[in-house]
């Protein structure tokens, strides 16, 4: 028969052991959820960072002036944009309006404006898709890619061929 003291000293050890394990266990689990959630290195998830769905700030390609806040969604494979708010509005002109847009765009709420519609990913790039100008009103064709590991989304607006155009670097708004 065992000696009651010996027993009782491996059942101590044992408790001790499985605890060890379970806190260990636990920290491991902590550690795997909050990759899962927040991604790896704290660094935005990789399906975010290399995709044009999100909030961009608009930056003037002549002034360097960051004009608004715009949120771009995926609907149905398709890249839609619209103005979610202007980061200077003109005290005098608190509901500004596109003015110079013509058709069924004449005269909407720029805050709400739909300004990008219809682009399909292409590779690397979103294109066959187009863009509104709401200070001229103009509609030109488009195509988006996502630079600097997210950071910046390279916007260019072209009329036929995309030589003929302009370039803006929007950046993502965090």
């Amino acid at each position: 028969m065992p000696n009651l003291d010996a027993l009782q000293l491996l059942r101590r050890k044992g408790i001790v052991g499985l605890r060890l394990f379970n806190l260990f266990f636990t920290a491991i689990m902590l550690f795997a959820v909050a990759v899962l959630v927040h991604g790896q290195g704290g660094s935005p998830p990789r399906s975010d960072a290399f995709t044009p769905v999100g909030r961009w700030k608009t930056v003037d390609d002549v002034t360097g002036k960051i004009n608004s806040v715009v949120d771009i969604w995926e609907e149905n494979g398709k890249l839609y944009g619209k103005i979610d708010r202007l980061t200077d509005p003109d005290p005098n002109d608190p509901d500004p309006r596109c003015v110079r847009c013509s058709g069924d765009l004449k005269d909407r709420r720029l805050v709400g404006l739909r300004i990008v519609w219809d682009l399909t990913k292409d590779g690397g790039q979103w294109t066959g898709g187009e863009i509104l100008d709401p200070d001229s009103g103009k509609i030109y064709r488009c195509s988006m890619t996502v630079k600097d590991g997210g950071k910046k989304l390279r916007v260019r607006g072209f009329i036929g061929f995309s030589l003929l155009g302009r370039t803006e670097y929007w950046l993502r708004d965090e």
